[in-house]
């Protein structure tokens, strides 16, 4: 099932613009949703019998800053058909978040494997997401300012680059102490 038939299936239901085809690259179907319905949606994509997209893998962003809607928020959900042989369909479900508001409705309602996931998505790029049970960071300390996946994010290492030193010590020098260890080591 191509991303158009998916787009097709659920577009009745739907505005015009709630969710529309996106390009992939690599094959997978790839579809746009509108932030304010991705909950909705994404309870038919994984209760439809058709779609049965039971399995949500996992979350992440991109970062066009200074485009406008700064982020793209990419969630990838599976699903492995309702007999055994069935195609396993996937899906890549993306949508478009302003730098202004960065939010989301959360997914983990739906796919309970998101509640993690989807604290890593705030704690790296600071898009909040609206609902979710426990919204705090999960890779970085507490005390955290920032979010490093973010393109403005401050890198600020100022330490000392380490350089290569060659060994002081001549020839004839390195085989007196590789001899003296040697006799310390029979001694012992």
């Amino acid at each position: 099932m191509d991303a158009q038939a998916i787009v097709d299936l659920l577009k009745g239901s739907y505005p015009e613009g709630a969710i529309e085809p996106a390009p992939s690259g690599d094959g997978m179907p790839s579809v746009y949703i509108a932030r304010e319905h991705l909950q909705q949606i994404c309870f038919e994509l994984r209760d439809r019998p058709e779609l049965r997209f039971a399995f949500a893998a996992d979350i992440t962003a991109v970062d066009f800053m200074p485009r406008e809607p700064r982020y793209e928020v990419v969630l990838h959900v599976a699903s492995f058909g309702a007999a055994v042989g069935s195609e396993v369909k996937r899906l890549r479900i993306k949508v478009r978040v302003p730098g202004t508001d960065p939010r989301l409705p959360t997914t983990s309602a739906i796919w309970p494997s998101m509640n993690w996931a989807e604290r890593e998505l705030w704690d790296m790029f600071g898009i909040m997401l609206d609902g979710h049970p426990d919204m705090r960071r999960i890779l970085m300390p507490d005390d955290w300012e920032g979010h490093p996946a973010r393109k403005d994010y401050p890198v600020q290492i100022n330490k000392p680059y380490k350089v290569f030193e060659p060994l002081q010590l001549t020839p004839e020098e390195f085989v007196e102490n590789v001899q003296a260890t040697r006799e310390r080591a029979r001694q012992e």
